[in-house]
């Protein structure tokens, strides 16, 4: 039996006061409706000035290298009920959720102070991480810059962002970008703050961070230089925006020396919750211009770039054009020409330089080229051509795709665009799961190392209807995997990992999780187009309508991160994590191994249970008849028992261990049970609580030990005496159980060291736990509903003596 996570999307709406009612749209998991943002003051982003308090909890084929019960639905790992997690004890993100601008305003405002963030403090460390600064930087406030300072000075335009020292372009050319789309922009920097009225030295800023909106507040203290400020500024002297977003997304991510060096998608998604795309315009596909056509309707960010020359930073070529530097795309239409001579449409893309200078492109529709004598005054007006020396320049799509190797689409998500804002546009369906890739457990690597591939999360999709314009009744698929805090972790010396995914088809949509030997056997059918270590890895796939399973990893094994997946759609698309619900495997043969397991009841059980309850548990496999040697075996154990219980025919733990270690350290390279194994052996069939076991109840122990023992040989192919946390996993399933992700990952933590290597004891001890604790639910669960209701003796009871 097979599960996979539910869904359910919720459509809320609300007014501001200031316009029809919006719509916000969210989709939850598991029925956890914690996991989303709660707005304070009934009012949400749409509104543009509401406080959010935030919880933020390829490889070929051919295997050659080439470069509501508080179960937390966001990451593969498990979290205990009832004990606080290491995130909860060390939030990296404190400084961020912890912060509530309202209060802190009220706070400022009745004692009569400005406020200073302690959490980004106005020193050195949060310029640099690695060095010293290499000047004396003076933090001082925008009035002691300049006489009058205003937040945004005429409205934002994207000639308000000029860059400053920090090799942060790619971040500048997201921002001008974002100018574009006021709607967008307003969400990201609320326009309702001044210098003046309620001024209290604070600001805020919302960014998508992983999943989730977040609010960042950051004091008005910024790095100076001789009175100028040293980072991103506006033209306008007076205006600060600019600086203060800069400030706040440095924040967010560390330092400012974080933000050295990135992509400017990885900045448009935060700005937006979009999902990224990147073309090498050396490889376009034919229909570029139609997809940035599409993008540019739907409102998506874009930028552009040149690969840098190895030899020398940003170097200007004769065109015009700088090297390894940031563009932005301001705009992608078909312009009309019409002359005596010829007619038509011609493609065009609009481009900003972020330095906003004569930095611009010198070739055909350039500044004041003859090819603008061709566009009427009129068109030329409702484009807004501008000839001044500020950055931005036309260039006909030809041009731009000779020119520029690199192309950035972000693409915005399904709760970008308000229902009123629609106005004919298409928006995507979205979906997204988070989840972490852990070492011995689920970090199983590209399908390079096959072996550990299969063990990697696993996603089904459905597409169900092809779009509407194709002609080939294919399916547009987006999907992105984005690895978490990677940018923010470079001050312990991590950087990004090298992520991509593999896609597969299934001939049948209710197939459960693939293991290796489909994989052996089966080719995908798409794949992420490349591994590389960029935050996201985003591919554009047309696909036939079916069900997929799509398989997000690190390049090499064993790596250890958190990540988003997230999969865009033109229809809506059915997701799910690929998982198993913990059990026993019921349609197994059992052969005369269906075996009584005795176990405690407890009070809030039916009546009808007696303190005995026995639950049958059906065997994964049947038993091959003994060997000779286990005859044998059996022979003195029968002996041993006897000669070791006395009258009453019992033994307690210590006998048991003296008996099977006698047996077992003879057959296998180990210590021995430990008294903790010989102890859960005897409560697996101790329902009275006696703590000793009888010879009926030994002879069914000794059933499932030669059972678990063949299975741990059989997985054990190396012969090393132990499992490796890939191959427990397996060797549980062949032994009768089901296991779930999360519940699996929980088994590897406690059972296998720190090498992820499993001895044969404690696989043992493993598979008698598990079959003690289910036998306990099952006996609970008499309906088999799944949820076993335990008053607190019971629990501790059951819990404690396994």
């Amino acid at each position: 039996m097979y599960t996979t996570r539910t869904t359910r999307t919720v459509r809320t709406f609300y007014s501001d006061g200031r316009g029809p009612p919006k719509v916000q749209t969210k989709t939850y998991t598991y029925g956890d409706d914690s996991g989303g943002s709660s707005v304070n003051g009934g009012v949400n982003f749409g509104g543009g000035g509401g406080r959010f308090q935030i919880r933020i909890g390829g490889a070929r084929e051919d295997g050659t290298d080439q470069p509501s019960f508080s179960v937390p639905a966001f990451s593969q790992r498990p979290q205990v009920i009832g004990r606080s997690t290491r995130k909860e004890k060390k939030d990296p993100f404190s400084g961020v959720i912890n912060q509530s601008y309202d209060v802190i305003k009220k706070k400022c405002l009745e004692e009569g102070c400005l406020f200073e963030d302690p959490e980004f403090e106005a020193e050195d460390s949060s310029i640099f991480f690695s060095r010293a600064p290499p000047r004396p930087f003076e933090w001082k406030r925008p009035h002691e810059i300049c006489d009058n300072p205003v937040f945004i000075s005429d409205g934002a335009s994207r000639f308000d962002v000029q860059q400053g020292e920090l090799g942060d372009c790619w971040l500048l050319a997201a921002v001008a970008s974002l100018t574009v789309n006021q709607r967008l922009f307003a969400k990201v920097v609320p326009p309702d703050q001044t210098f003046e009225d309620g001024y209290c030295g604070m600001f805020r800023f919302h960014f998508w961070r992983q999943g989730e909106w977040v609010e960042v507040v950051v004091d008005d203290r910024l790095p100076t230089y001789y009175g100028q400020l040293t980072f991103m500024h506006s033209l306008d002297k007076n205006e600060f925006w600019s600086a203060l977003l800069e400030k706040a997304y440095a924040k967010l991510e560390g330092s400012y020396e974080s933000l050295k060096g990135g992509s400017t998608c990885e900045a448009m998604v935060d700005f937006t919750g979009g999902v990224s795309e990147f073309f090498d315009l050396r490889k376009a596909p034919p229909n570029l211009f139609s997809i940035m056509l599409k993008a540019s309707q739907r409102g998506s960010l874009m930028g552009c770039s040149i690969d840098a020359d190895p030899n020398q930073l940003e170097a200007r070529l004769a065109n015009g054009l700088v090297m390894g530097h940031a563009y932005s795309i301001t705009s992608v239409l078909l312009m009309d020409i019409e002359t005596p001579n010829m007619s038509g449409k011609i493609p065009m893309v609009r481009v900003r330089n972020p330095w906003g200078n004569e930095a611009e492109w010198k070739g055909r529709w350039s500044d004041q080229s003859r090819e603008w004598s061709l566009i009427p005054d009129s068109q030329k007006e409702e484009m807004g051509l501008t000839f001044d020396d500020d950055g931005e320049f036309w260039m006909s799509f030809d041009d731009f795709s000779k020119n520029f190797e690199k192309l950035e689409i972000c693409n915005l998500g399904p709760d970008s665009l308000e229902e009123e804002e629609l106005d004919g546009k298409k928006r995507w369906e979205g979906h997204t799961e988070n989840g972490e890739w852990i070492p011995r457990v689920n970090a199983g690597g590209c399908r390079n190392y096959l072996d550990t591939f299969w063990t990697n999360p696993q996603y089904r999709v459905t597409l169900t209807d092809p779009d509407d314009d194709d002609d080939d009744d294919l399916c547009t698929m987006l999907v992105g995997v984005l690895q978490k805090d990677r940018r923010k972790k470079r001050k312990e010396g991590l950087d990004m990992l090298t992520i991509g995914y593999v896609i597969y088809k299934l001939d049948d949509e209710n197939q459960g999780p693939l293991d290796l030997k489909f994989f052996k056997y089966h080719a995908s059918c798409a794949k992420s187009p490349s591994f590389i270590n960029l935050r996201e890895v985003c591919g554009r796939h047309k696909m036939s309508p079916g069900t997929y399973v799509i398989i997000p990893s690190t390049f090499e094994p064993h790596n250890k991160g958190e990540y988003l997946l997230r999969i865009f759609t033109e229809k809506a698309n059915h997701t799910a994590e690929m998982d198993e619900e913990t059990g026993i495997i019921e349609d197994q043969p059992s052969g005369d191994y269906m075996q009584p397991v005795l176990v405690p009841t407890v009070a809030s059980a039916p009546p009808s249970l007696g303190r005995q309850e026995i639950h049958k548990i059906p065997a994964a496999r049947e038993i091959p008849p003994p060997t000779d040697e286990e005859q044998e075996q059996e022979q003195a154990l029968k002996s041993s028992f006897r000669r070791v219980a006395g009258e009453d025919l019992e033994i307690d733990a210590y006998e048991l261990r003296d008996i099977l270690n006698a047996v077992f350290t003879r057959e296998f390279s180990f210590d021995g049970f430990s008294l903790e194994t010989c102890r859960s052996m005897v409560a697996m069939h101790d329902g009275d609580l006696s703590g000793k076991l009888g010879f009926d109840e030994f002879k069914v122990l000794w059933a499932d030990l030669r059972r678990w023992k063949g299975v741990f040989k059989e997985y054990d192919r190396d012969k090393s005496g132990k499992l490796s946390s890939y191959e427990l996993r397996s060797a549980l399933h062949a032994s009768g159980f089901r296991l779930s992700n999360r519940t699996f990952s929980a088994l590897v933590m406690r059972y296998s060291s720190k090498d992820g290597q499993v001895e044969f004891g404690d696989f043992i001890l493993c598979a008698i736990r598990m079959k003690t604790m289910l036998a306990s639910f099952k006996n609970i669960d008499v309906d088999n509903s799944g949820h076993a209701a335990f008053d607190l003796d019971g629990f501790i009871q059951t819990v404690m003596y396994s």
